[in-house]
């Protein structure tokens, strides 16, 4: 498969960006969202695919069971701004999301997120990562994925990062925050923090099999959610799932 060449970062509306994430830019603005949408807002590598795996056995593990181990989890979760060539767009996907409610990820800055989420009321789920571990993260990712800017060395990667020269979120109204280091910390407890602002009440053995299905190991053995079927990024280089210490991703 021939790749194409590495995306450069331009300046959008005052923020660094990539084409496929405006791309489709007049769609994702015009977006519909629905009331019972749930939007999980991260900064890259902030802790996404964990939470957004955790919410989706937390609402669908019971009740449909076998798309966990069916279905990638970027097609559970779909990534609202992301349009590659050739494939669905996010927008395309969380459209036609058969879930109630639609679990959709975003790495939007709190100004470009899609007005409707606002008009309808959605619940936001926002995610944190200590600072230092998200870049170690953040760099790594970049390394193998061909959609993502040519990185160059750690130096300068590090450097970019730390003038804000990266795609960028903030912390957004009508939202709960976790972060990756609480969860770690005390898993049952951000557990039951992130059902209570849902309006959640899992059973015990519920909670358990969640805990249970995003351990680090299992998510990392797990084809659809490792994002091993997915051919842009090179694993070969350095796995998406990656632990040191604290990287899940």
């Amino acid at each position: 498969m021939e790749l194409p060449p590495r995306p450069t970062l331009f300046d959008f509306h005052g923020v660094p960006m990539i084409e496929i994430f405006t791309a489709n830019w007049d769609s994702i603005q015009n977006f519909k969202a629905r009331p019972d949408d749930i939007l999980i807002a991260t900064y890259p590598k902030a802790g996404t695919t964990w939470v957004s795996y955790i919410l989706d056995l937390l609402y669908f593990g019971q009740t449909c069971p076998d798309r966990h181990m069916s279905i990638p989890i970027h097609e559970r979760v779909p990534f609202l701004e992301i349009s590659i060539p050739s494939q669905p767009s996010g927008k395309d996907l969380a459209d036609h999301l058969p879930t109630a409610p639609r679990l959709i990820k975003t790495h939007l800055p709190v100004q470009f997120v899609p007005k409707s989420f606002w008009e309808q009321n959605c619940r936001i789920v926002y995610v944190g990562r200590n600072a230092k571990d998200n870049t170690v993260s953040f760099f790594h990712f970049a390394r193998m994925s061909n959609f993502q800017p040519e990185p160059g060395d750690w130096s300068t990667f590090l450097q970019r990062f730390m003038e804000g020269n990266s795609e960028r979120n903030k912390l957004i109204q009508n939202s709960t925050t976790c972060s990756t280091e609480d969860l770690i910390e005390d898993f049952g407890r951000e557990f039951n923090s992130l059902c209570f602002f849902l309006g959640l009440s899992p059973s015990a053995e519920e909670k358990e099999r969640v805990a249970t299905g995003v351990m680090f190991d299992n998510m990392k053995q797990n084809k659809m959610t490792n994002y091993s079927t997915v051919k842009t990024m090179n694993q070969d280089v350095s796995p998406f799932m990656r632990k040191d210490p604290l990287n899940f991703t």
